[in-house]
């Protein structure tokens, strides 16, 4: 069986992704992709690999977890996301380590399923923006403690792929900015559930209504009726050409409500993030997303 697990990162996603394939169950299901509901497996798969704690799991171990996430033997490929597999935001800068639970989730994940076909997805986003976000989600009341001593500036997503690539090299690992998504939300979708692009899916424009004003979005969808484009770089103009004209400009934008993050630190960082990118997308062994 084919699993393609959505690992985070955290703030990146809050289930939107899963939310948009759980509109598309019926269709999804006709071509053998199950997508469960987050009950089914989140806490079971949490806790079962806590309660592991890196021991070999029984042999029965996957045909009881399989059978508890999903209802028939008719499944070929299975959906699960979770944005806080690796941790919760707590845990992020753990020791001072960048997700430092990497290696201990994968390794666990990986002794649950042997037999089956692993692919990884994953988000990223700005440390500008992702640093403020998860430490307003944490615990803590100030940014060094949150960060276990790290500074922003060390913070480096490519570390966390090297890793992810080298507990889990069989796996395909497909990631994109999370800055991305409302242009490239579609192509997410079809990534995690590995229909063909024949097959019709809804949804696809879910997070771009959220940035485009409403009758934007009724024009675009009309135009595109009326016009379908011959290619997904057509589409992306058609897009662009309509966020142009009706994009909600203040949604647009972030506001950093952090004394620590100053503007020539959020600049640093937006340069540095850049780059990292860059060297992600070159990765051997991962497909970056990209408009």
């Amino acid at each position: 069986m084919q699993i393609a697990f959505h690992i985070g990162a955290n703030c990146t996603d809050e289930d939107r992704l899963l939310r948009s394939l759980l509109r598309n169950v019926q269709t999804l299901g006709e071509d053998g992709v199950r997508v469960p509901g987050p009950g089914k497996y989140r806490r079971l798969i949490r806790e079962t690999i806590q309660g592991l704690d890196g021991a070999k799991p029984p042999e029965d171990s996957r045909d009881v977890l399989i059978d508890a996430i999903v209802d028939d033997d008719k499944t070929e490929r299975l959906v699960l996301s979770n944005s806080n597999f690796i941790c919760i935001p707590n845990r992020i800068f753990e020791k001072g380590t960048f997700y430092l639970l990497t290696e201990f989730k994968l390794k666990g994940l990986l002794a649950l399923f042997p037999q089956d076909e692993i692919e990884l997805f994953m988000a990223v986003r700005n440390p500008a923006t992702f640093i403020p976000e998860t430490f307003a989600k944490s615990k803590f009341d100030d940014l060094p403690t949150f960060m276990r001593g790290m500074h922003p500036t060390e913070v480096r997503w490519s570390d966390v792929v090297s890793r992810i690539r080298q507990i889990a090299p069989q796996c395909k690992l497909t990631m994109w900015c999370n800055e991305d998504t409302p242009l490239i939300w579609g192509k997410i979708m079809r990534a995690m559930t590995g229909v063909k692009p024949s097959v019709p899916l809804v949804g696809t424009y879910d997070l771009l209504s959220t940035i485009m004003a409403p009758e934007g979005m009724q024009r675009m969808q009309a135009y595109m009726k009326n016009s379908p484009p011959p290619t997904q770089q057509h589409e992306l103009k058609i897009i662009m050409a309509f966020l142009d004209k009706y994009a909600i400009e203040d949604l647009l934008e972030e506001e950093l409500d952090l004394p620590d993050f100053t503007q020539d630190l959020v600049e640093e960082l937006t340069e540095a993030y850049d780059q990292d990118i860059d060297l992600i997308a070159s990765h051997p062994g991962v497909t970056f997303i990209e408009p």
